[in-house]
């Protein structure tokens, strides 16, 4: 997979005509980056940068003119450029769809640049090449960026906005919606708890809670069906918990929003405690107890089927459901 990269990178390099306006083909290097793993990307890029940039030197032809500078035309490929100034107008630049979802993630991922400038012209720009960009890509790519952004320090409000503003665009968010349902793995839920920042996929929840493939989603899902809201991690603070013995930890900070549709919750009670996961089961077994005084003759129904449950850690909140029932009866 290097070796494709660099091979890819050193071709496009070659064919590049500093005497020309027309960008040579990138096709062989969006194929090698085409497979790439997203959650390498910083590696990805310095390989590309160090790889490109020599391969530049190597293969600019002398001008016999010697007043005559090498003109470098902007390509996506200088988006992982270490001048920033370069980076800043690269992203300006561009005019187009991303190639693939590594150079989307590549845009996505100047949203922490060290350079303010640099993330202005990602904020500005990024709606139109969102737009212009398969949905897919953009889908993947936003992926990555939501289950990590809280890790960023330069991110802003207002760049999580942005972001926020192009998931609401139906294509991405059907893609998006798609990817959710469909993944057997990576942090989804943290995904579908960033995403719910916003109104856009709250008529989508019970989709997740009944189809989404990752138990972890489903569990998700109908925990924000039952509470009637969405949370989040915001980001994390320092909290001490002894400060005689300067002890403390890092404690995330919740967010949360009261859902803009509703299901009714006993609706969602039985289809949880039908769920082929013992995760999703437990967390409707819990619900059961909290609103054990509210569910009426339903509640002793719900109860008995906990308890015969062939997860323990669900049978015992059954056993539990029934006990308090019980106590409830007597007196």
């Amino acid at each position: 997979m290097e070796e494709a990269v660099i091979s890819g990178v050193r071709d496009f390099a070659r064919s590049m005509n500093s005497g020309s306006k027309v960008v040579s083909d990138m096709s062989t290097l969006i194929s090698a980056t085409s497979s790439l793993p997203l959650t390498k990307l910083d590696y990805w890029e310095r390989l590309i940068r160090n790889e490109f940039y020599k391969a530049l030197e190597v293969n600019t032809q002398p001008k016999w003119k010697f007043w005559h500078q090498p003109q470098h035309f902007l390509t996506w490929v200088d988006l992982c450029s270490w001048d920033g100034h370069k980076r800043e107008k690269t992203i300006r630049t561009l005019s187009n769809a991303a190639p693939n979802t590594f150079f989307f993630a590549l845009v996505l991922r100047r949203l922490n640049d060290w350079v303010p400038q640099v993330r202005m012209a990602v904020r500005e720009h990024l709606p139109n090449i969102a737009n212009l960009s398969n949905p897919e890509h953009v889908a993947d790519g936003l992926c990555l960026i939501l289950s990590n952004w809280n890790s960023w320090g330069r991110i802003e409000q207002q760049d999580k906005q942005v972001l926020l503003e192009i998931i609401s665009s139906k294509p991405i968010a059907d893609a998006l919606k798609r990817k959710i349902l469909n993944g057997t793995s990576g942090p989804l839920p943290t995904i579908l708890s960033q995403i719910g920042r916003e109104s856009t996929f709250d008529n989508e929840l019970e989709d997740f809670a009944l189809k989404a493939v990752q138990p972890s989603v489903r569990a998700k899902a109908f925990r924000c069906l039952f509470e009637g809201e969405m949370t989040w991690v915001e980001g994390y603070k320092w909290k001490w918990t002894d400060v005689r013995f300067c002890k403390g930890r890092v404690m995330p900070v919740i967010g949360k929003r009261k859902l803009t549709s509703k299901v009714p919750f006993i609706n969602s009670l039985r289809q949880a405690s039908d769920d082929r996961s013992s995760l999703v089961r437990r967390i409707s077994a819990e619900l059961l107890i909290r609103e054990l005084n509210s569910l009426g003759v339903e509640a002793e129904i719900l109860a008995k089927k906990f308890s015969k449950d062939p997860s323990l850690s669900v049978s015992e909140r059954g056993d539990f459901a029934l006990k308090k029932l019980a106590e409830k009866s007597i007196v």
